[in-house]
C-alpha cells in the first residue's frame, strides 16, 4: 500500500502579491492626476478669474473667450467637444473708433470764448459720451414760464453759433423745466413750455445765425430729467435749461435718419409762409410778451 504525501504547506503571505499590485495601481493613479493638474493650474486660474469678473460685470463672453470655443444659440460652447487642446481662431479687433476726439477742439475755443458766462453761471459746457453739451440756464436766456428768448443773450448764442457752424455735428435742441407744474393760456403743462423753447432756440439758430435747419432737431423732456434736486431753489434754476447737444458719432446710431424734407406738388423752391425764406422769425422778449407761471 502506497504511503500518502503529506499536504503541503498553506502559503497565508499570498494576498501581499495582490495588495502590491493595488498599491501600485493606485500610485500611477495619483502621479497621473498630479501631472494633469500642474499642467491645467494657469488655464484654470484664467478660468476662475473670467469667472469672477462676469459675476461682477454682468457679461458672460469672457469666459467663452478663454475656454475656447464658440457659442450656439443655446448657450453651449463647441470647444469641449473638440478637447481641451482645441484652439480657436481669435477674430480680428477692429481699430479702435474716434469717438470725441472732434469735439475737443470746439470744446476749447467754447470754454476760452465763452469764460466770463460760465464763470457767472449762465451757461456749462461737458463733453459727454453722446457729444459736446451746452447748458443754456433759463436766468439768462428765458424768463419764467415763458419761452420766448432775451436779446440780451444774442452775444452769447452768436459765439454759440459760430463754432456750430465749422462743424458738421448734427444738433440736439433739449428743452428742461423743473418740477413745478404750469398751466397758463399760452402753456397747460411743462412738456409744452420745455418744448416750445426748444422750438424757439432753433428759431434763432436758424433765422439770425443760418445754422442749417436740417441739422437740427428739437426735444422737449419737462422735469424727467433733472440734473439736480426739485426740493430746493437752487436745484430747480439748475434744471430749468435748453441743452445745445453736438452730437457725437457714438450718439448719432441712436438717432434716425434724415431725408430731405418733402416739397408740395409745384413747388420750385424752398417753402414760404410770406414771412421770409426760413418761415417766422423766432418769439424773443422784445417781440412777445411772456405769461406768468413756474418754469
Amino acid at each position: 500500500m502506497r504511503k500518502k504525501k503529506p499536504p503541503a504547506h498553506e502559503n497565508h503571505e499570498r494576498w501581499l502579491v495582490s495588495y502590491a499590485d493595488f498599491i501600485t495601481l493606485l500610485f500611477a493613479f495619483f502621479v497621473v492626476m498630479y501631472a494633469s493638474s500642474q499642467a491645467d493650474k494657469g488655464r484654470a486660474k484664467a478660468v476662475s478669474e473670467a469667472v469672477e469678473k462676469a459675476l461682477e460685470d454682468g457679461k458672460l463672453p469672457t469666459i467663452a473667450a478663454i475656454l475656447g470655443g464658440t457659442v450656439d444659440d443655446k448657450g453651449k460652447g463647441n470647444d469641449a467637444m473638440k478637447g481641451p487642446a482645441t484652439k480657436t481662431k481669435e477674430p480680428d479687433k477692429k481699430p479702435p473708433e474716434k469717438k470725441l476726439d472732434d469735439l475737443m477742439p470746439p470744446l476749447k475755443v467754447l470754454t476760452l470764448d465763452l469764460k466770463n458766462e460760465i464763470d457767472k453761471g449762465k451757461l456749462q459746457i461737458s463733453l459727454e459720451p453722446r457729444g459736446l453739451v451746452i447748458s443754456l440756464k433759463e436766468a439768462a436766456f428765458f424768463d419764467s414760464g415763458d419761452d420766448a428768448i432775451r436779446t440780451s443773450s444774442y452775444p452769447i448764442i452768436a459765439k454759440l453759433a459760430a463754432v456750430i457752424c465749422k462743424l458738421n455735428n448734427p444738433l440736439r435742441l433739449e428743452g428742461h423745466t423743473d418740477s413745478v407744474p404750469i398751466n397758463t393760456a399760452r402753456f397747460h403743462s411743462n412738456w409744452e413750455l420745455s418744448a416750445a423753447r426748444s422750438i424757439a432756440m432753433l428759431e434763432l439758430l436758424s433765422t439770425k445765425f443760418s445754422v442749417d435747419r436740417q441739422r437740427m432737431a428739437i426735444v422737449g423732456y419737462a422735469d424727467t430729467t433733472p440734473v439736480d434736486t426739485n426740493d430746493t431753489e437752487e436745484g430747480r434754476a439748475r434744471n430749468r435749461r435748453v441743452d445745445i447737444v453736438l452730437v457725437s458719432p457714438a450718439g448719432m446710431r441712436a438717432e434716425p435718419e434724415q431725408t430731405a424734407p418733402a416739397q408740395p406738388p409745384g413747388a420750385t423752391g424752398p417753402q414760404s409762409n410770406g414771412k421770409g425764406p426760413n418761415g417766422p422769425a423766432p418769439a424773443t422778449k422784445d417781440t412777445q410778451k411772456g405769461n406768468t407761471g413756474h418754469a
